[in-house]
């Protein structure tokens, strides 16, 4: 039996300040808030000048509304947005009119990637096969791809169609479930996570794509509400979520892992050299993100720390290479997903599942 990656997320909290904090000088200075009022905030990423930007994957809209066979009825509108964070002062948003889809969960805008001050490549969500994303009419065309385009332009073409690619070439082999997330700069291409597709596919400048890696389904054991025997454990889908360069030249992968969200179950991959994906750490739970500081310590975040059929109250985590269990910085956040990172300070963005309660947090590192 095939478990699908169900994630429902929907659900609104306040950021929970009242958390573990490590290191001496974290617990003197604290987290901040830097910006509030997000819509669904996602990922972060610094410009080449140095601004920090959040990716909002939005609040939907009045519809079209589709029936999403995991996710049940999810209604389309062009509110998602790219917003300054700004440490002093007003958190402009620099990007508006990218479409979303919201319901049980909100799918849309989720990573940037700056090639200069202005000029971005941006994933875009769905959650769905080609039909699916038919269904919401032609403003939908943008969901489940790679657009560009800048900043003071505004407006974006599509650069790369992940959904088509995940039809054509399917690189799990199982059902066809496209959901572009994290996004990094390779050369004169694009390396995208396809959490829906469980790949990490290159996308090239032109279009075209070709397949980094597949992450195999995890074990897990199956919760009692199933009904099946004790014992039992069912396949759950892998879902990459980011994928980032390290200080030795490999690549990093972080993974959510699908239903039933296990606690302990997700892992960080190591790809180098072209070969097989290995567990540079595990013992981690439903990642989202993750980033290494310019001293090399590697940071990832956990959106829910207890398995999301537990709710989504996650950390800030450092990991080690060969670690089974991370060390948590910063816990007791309303789903956090996204991380950016300087010398001294984390940016992490939280309540990723709050329409106008998203926030970002400036977090003191050691």
């Amino acid at each position: 039996m095939r478990v699908r990656r169900v994630v429902q997320l929907g659900g609104v909290g306040l950021i929970v300040l009242t958390s573990v904090i490590g290191g001496a000088r974290a617990q003197a200075e604290g987290p901040v808030v830097v910006a509030s009022g997000l819509d669904s905030p996602r990922h972060l990423a610094f410009s080449d000048t140095g601004d920090l930007y959040v990716v909002e994957a939005g609040r939907g809209g009045t519809g079209p509304c589709v029936v999403n066979p995991e996710l049940g009825e999810l209604c389309f509108g062009m509110t998602g947005a790219v917003t300054q964070v700004n440490d002093n002062g007003a958190d402009p948003r620099v990007l508006t009119g990218l479409p979303s889809i919201t319901g049980s969960d909100t799918l849309g805008p989720s990573d940037i990637v700056f090639t200069g001050s202005q000029k971005f490549a941006l994933s875009i969500g769905l959650g769905g096969d080609v039909a699916n994303r038919d269904a919401y009419g032609p403003e939908g065309a943008m969901l489940g791809t790679i657009v560009t385009g800048k900043l003071k332009h505004g407006g974006v073409t599509v650069l790369a169609d992940v959904l088509a690619n995940e039809a054509s070439a399917n690189p799990d082999g199982t059902d066809i479930n496209s959901d572009p997330t994290g996004l990094f700069r390779q050369g004169d291409g694009y390396l995208v996570t396809d959490s829906g597709g469980n790949s990490v596919v290159r996308a090239s400048k032109k279009g075209t794509f070709s397949t980094v890696a597949v992450l195999p389904p995890v074990d897990m054991a199956a919760p009692p509400f199933l009904g099946l025997p004790p014992g039992t454990m069912i396949p759950a889908d892998s879902v990459p979520t980011a994928v980032v360069q390290g200080p030795d030249g490999a690549w990093y992968i972080s993974e959510l892992t699908g239903f039933p969200f296990e606690p302990g179950k997700a892992s960080i991959f190591r790809l180098a050299g072209g070969g097989q994906p290995t567990v540079y750490a595990s013992g981690l739970t439903n990642v989202t993100d993750l980033a290494f500081a310019p001293d090399g310590t590697l940071y990832a975040v956990e959106i829910a720390s207890n398995g999301l059929l537990n709710g989504p109250v996650g950390a800030l985590v450092r990991v080690t290479a060969g670690s089974t269990s991370p060390e948590t910085v910063i816990g007791g956040l309303d789903s956090p997903y996204g991380v950016a990172l300087t010398s001294d300070h984390a940016y992490v963005s939280t309540c990723s599942v709050c329409i106008g309660g998203g926030a970002v947090l400036r977090v003191p590192l050691d």
